[in-house]
């Protein structure tokens, strides 16, 4: 027999709710509801940047809901792909990369995990656990 369809409704999802990166807001959406994926929102601050940080065996998707963001990877950050509302990123799991808001409004991602609660892991640097 199939599950029952869970809800989350916006009011629930509390601000800095999820494991957090300096720099960012992480609010979980759908978490401990599904062995096999993942869901949160994204918050940058204008004018903001992550620590570098991975998401360890978890690949993520991210969709770009407002605003003007951008995704840095790399070695030492050398490549960034600007992210524009619409907007879709594929994070490949233990890919090391930082999220940058240098607009002045702010940046709204969803992001989906494949895991049951979403893994942030915060490095010193670029290759630097």
């Amino acid at each position: 027999m199939p599950g029952e369809v869970q809800i989350k409704k916006g009011s629930e999802i509390n601000a800095a709710s999820g494991a957090q990166t300096e720099g960012m807001i992480r609010m979980n959406a759908i978490t401990d509801m599904s062995n096999q994926i993942c869901g949160t929102v994204m918050v940058a601050k204008p004018h903001t940047a992550s620590a570098v940080h991975h998401h360890g065996e978890e690949d993520t998707i991210v969709y770009a809901a407002s605003g003007h963001g951008a995704i840095v990877w790399g070695p030492d950050g050398s490549k960034r792909q600007e992210l524009s509302p619409g907007d879709f990123a594929l994070i490949p799991a233990y890919a090391e990369h930082q999220e940058v808001n240098d607009s002045d409004d702010e940046v709204k991602w969803i992001i989906t995990r494949g895991g049951r609660n979403p893994i942030v892991h915060n490095l010193q640097g670029w290759g630097k656990s």
